[in-house]
């Protein structure tokens, strides 16, 4: 997954998620928002606990669980959520009304390590009860399926609630609500897309609101009572509450089934919702498991060098299943998640939602090169297919991002995520006329590019990996040089010489010149040559300074900044492992970069990277430069790449893929960061080499440690082509 570091003027133009305020939001966010509508609809923090969805594509709902409730569930793709947050509150009527994310401990666990199948397990902090909740989405139907258990552990008679906050089609200020015959349905009509909420026993008293003005939270927080909102409400920022009336059992526990569906119209949805309490919650979950089952049978046995740990790279196996779209085959996003709150203070970066549910060829190319290793070699052809189906004509470039249909994004361009598709399509076997037609025009356009802003040519790049800096990137370049060769070797298959004649001179001259443009001999980090993160001028050896960017320097030398993506130099085989000036970078990085934590080594993205938590611990947030206000953590997805690079070298990598399983947290998902243990470490935050509050699941961490996985397996990296190896460094 590439970083979404959003900077500057254009940044703010761009439309992506932010956090939502919860129900019963402050008065200051309903200031903001149309007295008529309810406060500001906004999105839940990017650190999941929970994302499931069914194996079949009959149901189009994908769920998330974050801070002890539902937080976004996706339908009708994985580009749209429709549902901001489902969440139970518990109240005994007179003194006190709890909600799960503020007043319960809840620990999130996968019963089954082969399913996507969820519990959270919550005790309340005043410890009168204890709430248990399995979620799963009915393979049959568009519905998200959950079982609740409520124990008094001190006797009390307790009264359980739901409240719903739907953000049908990726807007929640537009839905209207209303309570009938035991169901809660939102639509959204202009979109053609609803929401219906049924419970077995039968939903009690209900209301429907708008948010901070009647919603049923403040409406509870208030008496302990459900007197407030009506049966009807919007257009506007409906929330939606029910009296969840379970089966009383041994002991003052309560047993229910919360059904949310959805459909086209609010029949459709109260029709999905209903057949799926019909189905029965068990046999609900029987048949989830088992699709989660069969599709890990069809794979590779887990390999021995996953065997110490196997639960994460089940996890990570159904992760990356997981992030592709059933409407869209071939489309996986990076995150079922918004980064952070995204600053929800800045009106225009709030919705649509974007941020990391979108799709990136960079990333594709990650998941796609993890699942041909792990055996699901159908869905990499398909994340190929659906690539150069989006490719941009006639130039031949690929959007920055996109949704899964496949609609651009955000604007910016690439050129490694031009380059990797090709890379992809090789590997896979992608090579006959139809694709070739969409090679040769992204091979094409990486020859002919020249930068409007400098007149600089290829390799030259706007953006590299990192999507904040332009220049002469040694990462870039290596995937520009494979891109060639790979599509020389395609384009000589197809019969066309003179265009593979064409493309291995440039990609020679190219990897030839990869030092003269990003090896400094002249930097202060060490007396050795090494590379940088980027030059922006082609000339490593002057001290060209540039702005780093999210509150970091803005005038900072370019051979002081570092990063370890220089290693795709070696994984793409474009340079041996023991070449002297990557030695010589490994140890600056090492030095600058690599820290140790409790669960092993990590690695922060470059030098001086801003993007991550605040210093005392809070949400990352756009900040000027030299503030230093945010700090960039560690990132899982390098430790697995320098992994990488130690099975190249002959080392012993199961270190790196033990720390990369130890980052996950107690339902198995890694985030994008985790934390670096500098202060405050804990409870402000996290734990040192603990997943931070960034992207979680990062699709991207996944896909790294099953690549990692095979490589050791293999004894080379999963995506070294030999086609670009025995050219360059063998």
């Amino acid at each position: 997954m590439s970083l979404r570091v959003l900077i500057g003027p254009i940044a703010l133009s761009l439309a992506v998620a932010t956090l939502a305020p919860s129900p019963g939001a402050s008065a200051g966010a309903a200031e903001r928002a149309a007295p008529d509508r309810g406060a500001k609809s906004t999105w839940t923090e990017a650190d999941k606990a929970g994302f499931g969805t069914a194996r079949t594509r009959r149901s189009n709902v994908w769920f998330t669980l974050q801070d002890g409730r539902v937080s976004e569930v996706f339908y009708p793709d994985l580009s749209t959520p429709s549902t901001r947050s489902l969440e139970l509150v518990v109240t005994d009527g007179r003194t006190f009304t709890d909600r799960e994310t503020e007043d319960v401990d809840v620990v999130t666990t996968r019963p089954d390590e082969r399913s996507l199948r969820f519990q959270q397990v919550g005790t309340a902090t005043s410890g009168r009860y204890r709430i248990t909740k399995t979620y799963v989405t009915d393979p049959r139907r568009d519905a998200l399926v959950v079982r609740v258990r409520l124990e008094s552990l001190d006797g009390g008679s307790y009264r359980l609630y739901a409240v719903h906050d739907p953000a049908l089609a990726n807007s929640g200020m537009d839905d209207r609500g209303r309570a009938t015959r035991g169901a809660l349905v939102a639509t959204d009509a202009k979109a053609g897309v609803a929401s219906a909420l049924v419970a077995r026993p039968r939903l009690g008293r209900s209301t429907t609101g708008l948010l901070g003005r009647d919603d049923g939270w403040t409406d509870l927080e208030g008496d302990q009572r459900l007197d407030e909102g009506g049966r009807a409400a919007g257009p506007g920022n409906v929330v939606q509450t029910g009296r969840v009336s379970g089966v009383t059992g041994l002991a003052g526990e309560q047993r229910a089934t919360l059904v949310l569906g959805y459909g086209r119209s609010g029949a459709d949805a109260q029709r999905t919702a209903r057949a799926g309490l019909h189905a029965g919650a068990s046999r609900t979950a029987a048949r989830y498991d088992r699709g989660w089952h069969r599709y890990l049978r069809t794979l590779r046995a887990v390999p021995d060098s996953a065997a110490t740990v196997r639960r994460a790279y089940l996890a990570s196996a159904l992760v990356l299943a997981a992030a592709e779209d059933k409407l869209n085959p071939g489309a996986l996003v990076a995150s079922p998640s918004a980064p952070w709150v995204w600053g929800d203070e800045v009106e225009d970066l709030s919705s649509p939602s974007g941020a990391y549910h979108l799709v990136w060829s960079r990333d594709s190319y990650q998941f796609g090169t993890a699942l041909w290793a792990m055996g699901d070699r159908a869905a990499a052809r398909r994340t190929v297919d659906w690539l150069f189906g989006v490719q941009q004509l006639p130039d031949g470039s690929f959007p920055q991002n996109s949704d899964v249909e496949g609609t651009p994004v955000w604007s910016e361009l690439q050129l490694d995520e031009v380059a990797l598709p090709i890379v992809l399509a090789r590997l896979v076997g992608r090579d006959g006329p139809r694709t070739y037609r969409s090679v040769k025009r992204a091979a094409d356009f990486l020859v002919r590019f020249r930068d409007e802003e400098t007149g600089r040519r290829a390799p030259y790049s706007p953006q590299e990996r990192w999507e904040n800096q332009s220049g002469y990137s040694p990462n870039s370049i290596a995937t520009q040089v494979a891109g060639l060769v790979c599509a020389a070797d395609i384009a000589r298959k197809n019969g066309d010489r003179a265009s593979a004649r064409r493309w291995l001179r440039l990609a020679d001259r190219w990897q030839s010149k990869v030092k003269q443009w990003t090896r400094t001999t002249t930097g202060p980090l060490s007396d050795d040559p090494y590379y940088l993160r980027i030059t922006k001028d082609g000339r490593p050896d002057r001290g060209t300074e540039y702005g780093i960017g999210d509150g970091g320097p803005s005038d900072v030398d370019q051979r002081r900044v570092v990063d370890p993506s220089f290693l795709d130099l070696v994984r793409l085989g474009l340079e041996q492992p023991d070449d002297p000036d990557v030695l010589s970078t490994l140890s600056v990085v090492d030095a600058d970069l690599r820290v140790e934590t409790p669960n092993g080594p990590f690695w922060h993205r470059f030098s001086f990277d801003g993007y991550g938590e605040t210093r005392d611990g809070g949400q990352w947030d756009i900040t000027e430069d030299d503030t230093g206000t945010t700090l960039g953590r560690l990132w899982p997805l390098l430790t697995g790449e320098r992994g990488e690079y130690a099975v190249t070298a002959g080392q012993d990598a199961t270190p790196y893929l033990a720390a990369m399983a130890a980052a996950a947290g107690t339902s198995d998902l890694i985030s994008e960061q985790v934390w670096d243990g500098r202060p405050p470490t804990g409870e402000a935050c996290c734990a040192a080499g603990e997943g931070t509050r960034a992207a979680t699941p990062l699709t991207w961490s996944h896909a790294g440690l099953v690549r990692l996985a095979w490589t050791i397996q293999r004894g080379t990296p999963v995506d070294q082509q030999a086609v670009v190896a025995r050219r360059y460094a063998r």
